[in-house]
C-alpha cells in the first residue's frame, strides 16, 4: 500500500527542517477544477517569474495524474513530434523582496490518492515548519470588470479571516483537492485558509491579471510577505483597456456590463453586501451572440 512519502521526493537537501528551521508561509494553487481568469495559475507563474526560487520536492505525477482526462500537449513539428509537456507538481522555496522565506505548491490537481496527497502535504509542512497554508483560485461571479474585484476568505479558524464575506449559511459544493486539503489540515490542527477572487463571469475563460493581482494583494496583507506586484499591475491596465474597447465595440456587451454595473453599485450601497448576489445574473442566451464574439475576439488577441 502506498504511504503519502510514496508520492514525492525531496530534490533539496540542504534546507533546514523540523521545528528548529524559520517558520514559513506554505502558499498553494491547484490546477484543474475551477481557476475563473486563470487567477490562480497566473498567480504561481507571477511569483516563480519575479522572485528567486528553487525546487525542494516534487510529487510522482504518475501516480496522482488521469492523463486521459487532462492530456499533455506535443508539438508537430513537419514530420516529427517534439517538445512533450509533462505535467509537475512541484515544492518552491522563494524568497519575497524582504529577504523572507516562503513555500509555493503549484501544478496539476491530483486525480487519484486525495488523501494519501493531502498526507504528504502535511508531512512537508511539518518538515518546513510551515505555520500558515493558503489557497488561491477564481471563481466566476455577476460582477462587472469596471469595479473592484471582490474576495471570498475562508479558513480553518474564524480568527485567521478577517474580511467579510458575501456568503451567508451553508452550500454543499463539489470538492477540490485544495478545500480537501484545508480540510484535513483543520482537522490536524494546523492552520489553513484561502482566497477565491470574483471575476466577471464573461471573463472567466480568459487570462485576467487582474485577478492575480487581486489574490496577491491579499496573501500579503495576510501574511505579511513583501511580494512584487507591479508587472501584474501593468498587464492588467494594459488588458483592461483592450476589454473596455472590446465591450465599447458592441451595444450588446456595454448593455450587460451596465446592468451589471447598476446591479454591484445598488448592493455595494446597502447594508449587506450579500445583496451582491441577489439579482440575477445574465445568462448565456441574454448575453447573446455579440457577447460570444466579444470573447472570442477578446481570445484572439491574447493569442497573438
Amino acid at each position: 500500500m502506498l504511504r503519502p512519502d510514496d508520492l514525492y521526493e525531496i530534490v533539496d537537501e540542504s534546507v533546514a527542517t523540523g521545528p528548529a528551521a524559520t517558520p514559513k508561509v506554505l502558499v498553494h494553487s491547484l490546477d484543474g477544477f475551477m481557476d475563473a481568469g486563470q487567477a490562480g495559475r497566473v498567480t504561481a507563474d507571477h511569483l516563480l517569474e519575479v522572485l528567486d526560487h528553487r525546487l525542494l520536492a516534487r510529487f510522482d505525477v504518475d501516480l496522482l495524474h488521469d492523463y486521459r482526462a487532462r492530456r499533455p500537449e506535443v508539438t508537430f513539428a513537419e514530420d516529427r513530434f517534439i517538445d512533450y509537456t509533462p505535467p509537475r507538481l512541484s515544492l518552491h522555496l522563494l524568497t519575497d523582496d524582504a529577504g523572507v522565506e516562503f513555500l509555493l505548491l503549484e501544478g496539476p490537481e491530483p486525480d487519484n490518492h486525495w488523501d494519501r496527497f493531502a498526507g504528504a502535504v502535511r508531512q512537508l509542512i511539518e518538515r518546513y515548519n510551515v505555520t500558515l497554508t493558503i489557497g488561491v483560485h477564481g471563481i466566476p461571479m455577476g460582477v462587472p470588470h469596471t469595479r473592484p474585484l471582490g474576495l471570498t476568505a475562508h479558513a480553518t479558524r474564524p480568527e485567521l479571516v478577517t474580511r467579510s464575506n458575501i456568503w451567508d449559511g451553508e452550500m454543499r459544493l463539489p470538492a477540490s483537492a485544495g478545500t480537501m486539503l484545508q480540510v484535513r489540515l483543520g482537522e490536524a490542527g494546523k492552520d489553513a485558509m484561502g482566497f477565491a477572487v470574483h471575476v466577471p463571469h464573461y471573463l472567466a475563460e480568459n487570462r485576467f491579471p487582474g485577478a492575480a493581482l487581486a489574490l496577491v494583494h491579499a496573501v500579503s496583507a495576510a501574511t505579511g510577505l513583501l511580494l512584487p506586484s507591479k508587472a501584474l499591475l501593468d498587464e492588467a491596465a494594459v488588458t483592461g483597456r483592450l476589454v473596455d474597447e472590446q465591450v465599447e465595440a458592441s451595444e450588446d456587451a456595454s448593455a450587460v456590463v451596465n446592468a451589471l454595473e447598476t446591479q454591484y453599485d445598488a448592493a455595494a450601497g446597502s447594508v449587506s453586501r450579500g445583496s451582491l448576489l441577489a439579482g440575477s445574473t445574465p445568462s448565456a442566451e441574454e448575453l447573446g451572440a455579440e457577447v460570444e464574439q466579444f470573447l472570442a475576439e477578446l481570445n484572439r488577441d491574447d493569442e497573438d
